[in-house]
């Protein structure tokens, strides 16, 4: 699948045999593409100890499941996701949608990729409607018609709010007043589109929807042992209260008046679980903000893991935590800012990158280095990472190495020699 834009495995036979089929959307560069699986398989453990999953990302689609579902195309998991405002012209923009809808569906049903957009002018004004379907490739003609029919019609509960997402079995469809296509595929275009949205659906019986900013997560569990386990182990209203009661507490406001009200200039990057703003204090200091997608209990454990984490620890190559926000509508981090950004901005970069002699290479993994070095052999906590990459290494105005992010961070007890993990990071 790493060389293809879509593609379908069996691991296993009868009983254990597993099926998976992945699918990046028409638009999707393959470099893109690439780097959308991996972000899907990074999110596919959540679903664990299911015995299947659904990843949606506004790029590709991954499913894995214990019997063979490839000509499926509807089912019991079925939902869709509305945007969080609505509109003015709400008549005028609700026909255009529709719309829009149908002939997307006639271009997916015409092309043998299964994949169709559309833009199309609101009568009267000069706003545009987007529209992107597709259905997995798996699928016969005549059951993607009938997936994006349904789709279609379930779309329509969304109006007159500005954005909707059909997540079918067997298809995705999208409208927006907001042009999130991609351009022509080409091999320079950056990582960072398809992961607006993320939705995992673990087969089979309750749902937990969560809505933060324009992040939306659906979590559908088989049972709720995961749940109920992570209730009984953390009580978030006492962690925030003692967050709120030290001196790393940050007031939301100041935060959001720092970064500009989360200006889009002021954006510095997007990971899976947070994007990181450039803010400046009242007081002229400039500050590093990550502002996490999700702000719930089940989330709370990643927040104050991080926070409890980092405070703790101190090194010339770690980033330094300067505080956070758990009182405002969304979690937030607040880290020194370190005017050269991560180490990827440089490597993947043929311009940077020769400001990278091997000297300064050099410096940064032995700088990396000791940083792990400090994190394992800590007397206080000891602390593994889980997550070393290039863009979770950060590099300040000499471009010594700061490792961050520690999000995904397990610390040990001193009498223990090794701690067991499931799947985290990035593969």
């Amino acid at each position: 699948m790493r060389t293809s834009s879509n593609g379908t495995a069996v691991v296993g036979t009868g009983p254990d045999g597993n099926y998976g089929l992945a699918q990046c959307y028409g638009d999707l560069s393959s470099q893109d593409c690439i780097l959308c699986y991996a972000e899907a398989r990074t999110v596919l453990p959540s679903c664990f100890p299911n015995n299947g999953g659904r990843i949606y990302l506004d790029g590709c689609f991954m499913r894995v499941q214990n019997y063979s579902f490839y000509d499926e195309y509807t089912g019991p998991d079925d939902s869709y996701v509305c945007g969080n405002k609505t509109r003015r012209n709400g008549l005028l923009f609700k026909e255009t949608v529709k719309r829009a809808v149908a002939n997307a569906v006639t271009d997916v049903l015409g092309n043998s990729e299964y994949f169709g957009r559309v833009q199309m002018l609101v009568a009267s004004g000069n706003e545009s409607v987007y529209v992107l379907a597709e259905c997995w490739r798996s699928l016969n003609l005549s059951s993607c018609k009938a997936c994006l029919d349904n789709a279609s019609l379930v779309i329509e509960k969304c109006l007159p709010w500005s954005e909707g997402r059909v997540l079918n079995t067997g298809c995705f469809m999208r409208y927006s007043d907001t042009d999130f296509l991609n351009a022509v595929p080409d091999t320079s275009r950056s990582y960072n589109r398809g992961k607006i949205i993320a939705i995992v659906v673990s087969v089979v019986s309750s749902v937990s929807l969560v809505a933060v900013a324009s992040m939306i997560a659906v979590y559908i569990w088989k049972d709720r042992y995961v749940q109920k386990k992570r209730k009984g182990s953390y009580d978030a209203k006492k962690l925030a209260k003692m967050l709120n009661d030290s001196s790393l507490n940050f007031k939301y406001s100041t935060v959001e008046k720092a970064t500009g009200k989360w200006d889009e200039a002021n954006k510095l990057g997007q990971g899976g679980f947070g994007t990181v703003y450039k803010g400046v204090l009242s007081d002229g200091r400039e500050i590093a903000v990550k502002r996490l997608f999700f702000n719930n209990k089940f989330r709370a454990v990643d927040f104050y893991n991080e926070v409890n984490m980092i405070s703790s620890v101190e090194h010339k190559n770690l980033v330094r935590l300067l505080g956070c926000s758990c009182s405002g509508p969304e979690s937030i981090l607040i880290y020194e800012y370190l005017p050269n950004l991560s180490l990827d901005r440089f490597i993947f970069d043929a311009t940077k990158g020769r400001n990278l002699n091997w000297e300064k290479r050099y410096n940064i993994i032995i700088g990396t280095a000791e940083g792990l070095v400090y994190l394992h052999e800590n007397t206080k906590c000891r602390i593994i990472h889980r997550d070393i990459k290039a863009a979770n290494i950060l590099l300040d105005l000499r471009l010594r190495a700061k490792i961050a992010d520690f999000g995904l961070a397990r610390s040990f007890q001193d009498d223990k020699s090794h701690i067991s993990t499931a799947i985290a990071g990035t593969l």
